[in-house]
C-alpha cells in the first residue's frame, strides 16, 4: 500500500507487454492501445529478460498469427521462462485471415483464434501462468497472393478494433484490481 500525504493508495498494478510485430505493425497498434490503459511497458521477446518477469503482476504476450499460431520468437522466449506459481498473463494477436468471409457473427473467426492461441496458452500454463483473458482482431495482410490485390483486411486494425482493445484492457485492469483486494 502506498501512502502519499497521509492518504493510503493501492499499489498500482505493474504490467508488461511482450510483443513481436513487424510487416504492417498491426499487433503493435493493439499493444499500444492496451498499454495506454494498463500503463504497461512494451518489450520485444529479444529484449525480455526471463528472470525479470517475476516483478510484474500481469504480462501480455502478443504477435500476429503465422501458420495458425503466434510468432516463433514468443515461443522461444516462453521456453526460457522459469516455472512460476499463479502468475497472471494474457494473450493477444492480430490475424490476417479473411474476416469478411468468416461470417458476420464472427463465430468462425473466434473459433479460429481460440485454436491459434491454444499452443501459446498451453505453453504458458505449463510454466505456471494463469491466462486471465485473450484478445484478437483482424489485421491487414499482404502476404503471399494477397499482395497482388492490395491485401485483405485493409485498414485493420481500425478505430473500432483499437477501442475494443482498450475496453479489453480496462476489463483486465478492473478484474485484477478487484481480485487483488
Amino acid at each position: 500500500m502506498l501512502v502519499i500525504r497521509g492518504k493510503k493508495l493501492a499499489n498500482p498494478m505493474k504490467s508488461l507487454i511482450v510483443l513481436y510485430s513487424y510487416h504492417h505493425h498491426n499487433t503493435e497498434k493493439i499493444a499500444n492501445a492496451i498499454s495506454k490503459i494498463l500503463d504497461a511497458q512494451i518489450e520485444s521477446p529479444m529484449q525480455t529478460n526471463p528472470e525479470e518477469l517475476q516483478k510484474y503482476d500481469l504480462i501480455g504476450f502478443g504477435s500476429g498469427i503465422y501458420g495458425d499460431k503466434h510468432h516463433k520468437l514468443l515461443f522461444d522466449l516462453v521456453e526460457k521462462l522459469p516455472h512460476v506459481k499463479n502468475r497472471n498473463a494474457f494473450i493477444f494477436s492480430t490475424c490476417g485471415a479473411p474476416i469478411l468471409f468468416m461470417g458476420l457473427d464472427k463465430t468462425y473467426f473466434n473459433e479460429y483464434i481460440a485454436k491459434s492461441h491454444l499452443a501459446l496458452k498451453e505453453k504458458l500454463e505449463s510454466k505456471g501462468y494463469i491466462i486471465v483473458d485473450e484478445f484478437s482482431c483482424a489485421g491487414h495482410n499482404t502476404n503471399s497472393i494477397n499482395k497482388l490485390f492490395g491485401g485483405i483486411n485493409k485498414g485493420r486494425p481500425n478505430a473500432e478494433d483499437l477501442k475494443h482493445a482498450e475496453e479489453f484492457a480496462q476489463k483486465l485492469k478492473q478484474n485484477l484490481e478487484h481480485n487483488k483486494d
